[in-house]
């Protein structure tokens, strides 16, 4: 079995999108429920700064027993959120994939400039997840 300490950051938060982005592909399906827009995430920093403050909101109703009818309405509204935060950060792990490649490439070469530029790159885009 591989625990979460033996898979690096940027692997498990994609292993976490894609599996909360399908769950909440699979939940929109319902009808006769009340929607709500959620906070934007237009950046990534936004998107992880949302997903680590709705993942706690979500935590702390969960730790409320027993769950009432306004609980779940609750954790309803937030899945707005965390679903909007989780598309974003999907989109920005997809480029972030494009550009370690690109490291990777960089790396196979004797260009030292070139790595350095396309690593400083990756990094700097590899920071709001740290």
């Amino acid at each position: 079995m591989i625990t979460g300490s033996t898979i690096p950051a940027t692997s498990r938060v994609a292993v976490t999108v894609f599996a909360i982005a399908l769950g909440g592909a699979l939940g929109a399906q319902a009808s006769g429920v009340d929607h709500y827009e959620g906070e934007p995430s237009e950046t990534l920093e936004q998107a992880v700064e949302n997903f680590t403050t709705y993942n706690a909101k979500l935590t702390e109703v969960l730790e409320r027993d027993p769950l009432s009818m306004a609980d779940i309405q609750e954790v309803h509204e937030y899945t707005y959120t965390l679903e909007r935060a989780l598309a974003k950060m999907q989109d920005e792990l997809g480029d972030l994939a494009v550009t370690l490649e690109e490291v990777h490439q960089a790396s196979e070469g004797e260009d030292a400039e070139a790595l350095r530029v396309v690593s400083q790159r990756y990094l700097r885009a590899a920071a709001p997840l740290e």
